[in-house]
């Protein structure tokens, strides 16, 4: 039986997900009996599992693990059924921006504080994109700001700086 694959990257990427899976499975839980029988000691030493009641270290990355390992036979399979679509070029530019982005957010939360940092996070990684609209940017940026305003600063409580610290009229501290 010959299986004929309709979509190469349906293909690459269930492997890719599969691969992952079992990666964080193997590290999660150590290495297989088997294979320390054959090698003669254990490689991968592992954690405990745990119940769904008392978790253990390793329980959260082997669900974790088994899903990426489902998601990637769910992908496989499809790459099998259905046609996918054509392959085009690699684009770089919206790689770049985003990678630049992302960067320049966690060099510039600490001295600039996490309004100007998220803008520029919002302002940079839309230049990415095959459009850009100065308008929409903003809206996006102001709203991506009010976010995470609250949800980080506010309900989560965690320390981000607001405001540089040139800023001495920061409203909220």
């Amino acid at each position: 039986m010959k299986i004929k694959i309709k979509s190469q990257q349906d293909w690459w990427a269930g492997l890719m997900f599969i691969a992952f899976g079992l990666f964080f499975i193997v590290v999660a839980l150590g290495t297989p009996e088997f294979i320390d029988k054959i090698v003669g000691s254990k490689l991968i030493p592992g954690y405990q599992m745990g119940s769904s009641v008392r978790m253990g270290p390793a329980y959260f990355p082997v669900v974790l693990g088994g899903l990426m390992v489902f998601l990637g036979l769910l992908v496989l399979f499809d790459s099998i059924v259905e046609e996918g679509p054509k392959v085009s070029k690699f684009h770089f530019r919206p790689l770049f921006f985003i990678a630049v982005s992302s960067l320049a957010f966690a060099y510039l939360l600490k001295p600039l504080g996490l309004v100007l940092a998220s803008v520029a996070l919002v302002f940079i990684s839309a230049f990415g994109g095959h459009e850009f609209k100065w308008k929409e940017v903003a809206i996006m940026s102001v709203v991506l700001v009010i976010f995470s305003v609250l949800v980080f600063v506010k309900a989560l409580s965690l320390p981000f700086p607001i405001c540089p610290d040139f800023i001495d009229i920061c409203p909220i501290r």
